[in-house]
């Protein structure tokens, strides 16, 4: 199916502001980039530069004042997500090099705490695809989705002791459940068709049976319809923008569209 995915926002900054966006799609396993625009006004020279984990970054110093930025994509996607119900996990000597990261616990998914929870939320599951599966199943019908209850410092712990939070939250439990049973997991962002309300979103990944799976725990079935932002760890290699000027950045009138286009 293609797609075409808009977001448009508006910063404001009181002094220059260096910043890194990740707002550009890439070609991928998860997508075929057909047509993409990212504006930025007023105009200030950038560049794009790959990070570690494969994702376009947009790196840009803004000027005093308000500026705008729009990015529309239209991408080729699977109008349905892979499952592999009873794939077993891959052994860990033969994950791919660039996989073994997502196995160690990061700044919002402390995985070595969590292993006692995790083995009661999976039970009899088998090991691998149906453990990740019931991780999902559960956070979908456990926890609350709710605004304001979550903050940039709350963590997979913080958001299973308040019973709720935000796409975000969700994925960095079902995250950190996973690597704590030892099945690589990590964070995407993007865009998802059809989702209620519209707005940027989060999902998890875990790597069994030799290939990456995607599970959202924000949805009551397996859903595709897909644009891929960026993968990471968690939300902390993820951000949409990330400042580092001497002054905050405001950031003002965020608009997410996601609509069907004509094949």
């Amino acid at each position: 199916m293609q797609l075409t995915a808009t977001c448009t926002l508006s910063v404001h900054n009181t002094a220059d502001c260096p910043l890194v966006a990740m707002l550009r799609a890439c070609h991928g396993e998860a997508q075929h980039i057909l047509q993409e625009n990212f504006d930025v006004q007023p105009w200030v020279p950038r560049y794009d530069y790959t990070d570690v984990y494969g994702n376009l970054c947009q790196r840009m110093v803004l000027q005093p004042g308000l500026s705008h930025m729009a990015l529309s994509v239209t991408a080729e996607v699977d109008a349905n997500i892979a499952t592999a119900p009873q794939a077993a996990p891959t052994p860990t000597q033969l994950l791919p090099d660039n996989v073994l990261l997502y196995l160690l616990q990061s700044r919002y998914c402390p995985s070595d705490k969590m292993a006692e929870r995790a083995l009661g939320i999976v039970g009899n599951a088998l090991p691998g695809y149906d453990q990740a599966e019931a991780i999902r199943a559960w956070i979908h019908t456990n926890l609350t989705y709710q605004y304001g209850v979550s903050t940039a410092t709350t963590d997979a712990l913080d958001t299973l002791s308040q019973g709720a939070g935000v796409c975000r939250d969700f994925a960095h439990v079902g995250i950190a459940l996973c690597r704590s049973l030892r099945l690589p997991a990590r964070i995407v962002v993007g865009y998802l068709y059809g989702l209620d309300p519209m707005d940027l979103h989060a999902w998890f990944e875990v790597f069994v049976g030799g290939r990456w799976y995607t599970f959202d725990t924000t949805q009551a079935q397996p859903r595709g319809g897909r644009i891929v932002l960026a993968y990471g760890r968690d939300a902390a290699d993820v951000a949409f923008i990330s400042d580092y000027g001497s002054a905050p950045l405001e950031i003002q009138n965020m608009q997410v569209t996601v609509n069907l286009s004509p094949a």
